[in-house]
């Protein structure tokens, strides 16, 4: 696998992300990407196999039924790029439906240099399909495989795992909007869904029993102790995760136990925070079939198809550029 290093700032970003989410007079919070650093990544892997966390599951249950039909719906001559690859095991069985109709390259598009070493191993054995990775943010790494196309190759863009939930409010449909400008028309988006479903179901998905979630959610405090020279007290911060009615979101935050002052020297800032503050870190919405069929609309996308697992709701849908 190749990999290009397009931020070579990221520590300068990451640095600047905390400086601003964390200086901010009312609720604090944190990108939820920077969870996935090497540790992060290894503790979400772990989540997916947790009886309470069903997306996962759910996810592998329609691509293993579906990938040959979802691969039937793409052109002749298509280049795949993945925003968000993970380790690539879920894409491995849409890439092997596409390695029998086709030779292809696949651009797995990741933060992480963690997970894209483990797509690398996940899907290297699969010899019909070219891998050039990028370590870079999700849209700055599109950019670069768009300009890799040739004169008449579509472009099939992954977003899998339901990663378009964690955008707050109308920015969904803005980052889809930016996507959908960097395509052609006649191109194409899959793009996973986490559907509605029961409170209790969905705050135990995100604060399981075990604590692995918590585990992943207090690590954020830790990588930026590593790497920003923070001294955040872990034993100080606990795990919670809430269902929030209005906007129909998981909402994960890290509460502050004690009254306390922390310093994170290469963000320049110093903070205090009082008994029960919380930093809001991730966002999770979940969708119904109506609101998915206006956000394919307001963003330039026609809706071609759709695949549902009715054990753990959740939709992967097939939006053509239009």
């Amino acid at each position: 696998m190749l990999t290009h290093l397009i931020s070579a700032t990221a520590a300068d970003d990451f640095a600047l992300d905390v400086r601003i989410g964390l200086s901010d007079r009312g609720q604090k919070q944190l990108p939820s990407k920077y969870l996935y650093d090497s540790l992060g990544t290894t503790l979400f892997e772990a989540i997916c196999f947790l009886p309470e966390y069903g997306v996962t599951r759910a996810e592998e249950r329609i691509l293993h039924h579906h990938a040959s039909e979802i691969v039937s719906k793409m052109p002749a001559d298509v280049i795949v790029a993945e925003m968000g690859s993970g380790t690539g095991k879920k894409t491995r069985l849409i890439l092997e439906a596409l390695c029998r109709k086709q030779p292809t390259s696949y651009y797995p598009i990741e933060i992480s240099s963690t997970a894209l070493a483990r797509c690398e191993r996940e899907l290297r054995d699969i010899h019909c399909i070219s891998i050039v990775g990028f370590e870079s943010e999700y849209l700055d790494g599109l950019l670069e495989v768009a300009a890799r196309r040739k004169e008449g190759q579509h472009l099939m863009v992954l977003f899998l795992g339901g990663t378009i939930g964690n955008f707050d409010g109308d920015s969904n449909i803005e980052f889809l909007r930016r996507l959908r400008g960097i395509l052609r028309e006649g191109d194409s988006l899959l793009v996973g869904t986490d559907m509605e479903k029961s409170t209790d179901a969905l705050v135990a998905a995100y604060d399981d029993s075990l604590g692995v979630t918590a585990a992943f959610n207090c690590n954020l405090l830790a990588r930026i102790n590593r790497e920003l020279g923070g001294d955040f007290d872990l034993r100080r911060y606990k795990h919670r995760a809430i269902f929030n009615e209005q906007t129909r979101s998981i909402e994960m935050h890290l509460v502050s136990t004690a009254k306390q002052t922390v310093n994170v020297a290469r963000a320049g800032i110093s903070i205090s925070m009082d008994p029960e503050e919380t930093i809001w870190t991730e966002t999770s919405h979940k969708y119904s079939h109506a609101e998915l069929r206006a956000i394919a609309e307001k963003s330039g996308f026609s809706r071609d198809a759709q695949w549902i697992d009715h054990e753990w709701p959740f939709a992967e849908n097939l939006w053509v550029a239009s």
